[in-house]
């Protein structure tokens, strides 16, 4: 993912896209495998999408597709792929209508949300009219997270399901993590490349730590997290299952699906 804006730099506005994206792409069993954030800079936007887009699947943009002069993903999209931005025919009647509905003029600000990248696709946008667009593997979306989460929804059918990963989550309050730091390298090593075994530290007063361990096959991972709560119990802590995050509402950990 790349997020655009300097807005997100400055500290000014907080990112919840890449958040939003990570959950969206975890539930079709795709990995999301990097995020940057890029200021409002053509070159720069370019010089990451190149970068991006020859490395991954599918490359995801938030931010910069709005009305003013300092939006300028498309400029950055269009120099990437070498191609010229032109007024979309087909994105400035989306635009013209969403506004005739609201009983306001299509002003020069709003008519520049139909320029586009030359050969794009369209990505519709239920909520404000203006449309996202598509060229090639890289998807052009807008920052706002409630247009950014109804775009994603969009373009769900052209996202191809990777494998279903499954993970089994158990937390020990009271267990620094670096207690068991030597005991979770040598499951991970008995496990193989087929499980994946995770380390997340809780923070707050009473210190503890959630491991996860994850595999395309349910046994592994079940397997793994068995030892982990031997472990656990060897170092005189009494695990419990789940995800310390999970129980405090903030993710799911069981069954969860991610990919390669």
């Amino acid at each position: 993912m790349l997020a655009i804006g300097d807005e997100l730099l400055s500290g000014r506005t907080r990112d919840i896209n890449v958040h939003r994206l990570g959950g969206w792409l975890t539930e079709r069993a795709v990995a999301l495998k990097e995020a940057r954030i890029v200021t409002d800079d053509i070159a720069l936007i370019a010089s990451a999408l190149n970068d991006l887009r020859a490395r991954y699947d599918y490359v995801f943009t938030s931010g910069g597709i709005g009305p003013t002069h300092d939006d300028l993903t498309v400029d950055g999209v269009a120099a990437a792929f070498g191609v010229d931005v032109v007024e979309n025919s087909a994105a400035l009647a989306r635009i013209e209508a969403w506004y005739r509905g609201l009983g306001e003029e299509v002003t020069p600000a709003r008519r520049r949300m139909a320029r586009m990248p030359g050969g794009a696709i369209l990505i519709d946008n239920p909520v404000s009219g203006a449309p996202g667009v598509r060229l090639g593997n890289v998807y052009v979306m807008a920052g706002v997270p409630r247009i950014f989460a109804a775009m994603l929804d969009a373009v769900a059918t052209e996202i191809e399901p990777g494998i279903r990963i499954h993970s089994r989550a158990v937390t020990a309050r009271g267990l620094p993590e670096s207690a068991i730091a030597d005991r979770l390298r040598a499951i991970q090593a008995a496990g193989g490349a087929g499980v994946a075994i995770g380390s997340y530290p809780i923070d707050g007063d009473r210190k503890g730590v959630t491991i996860i361990a994850r595999s395309a096959s349910p046994a592994d991972a079940e397997s793994a997290i068995d030892a982990v709560r031997s472990a656990m119990r060897d170092l005189g802590v009494e695990p419990v299952d789940g995800d310390h995050a999970a129980l405090r509402g903030m993710t799911t950990s069981d069954e969860a699906g991610e990919a390669r």
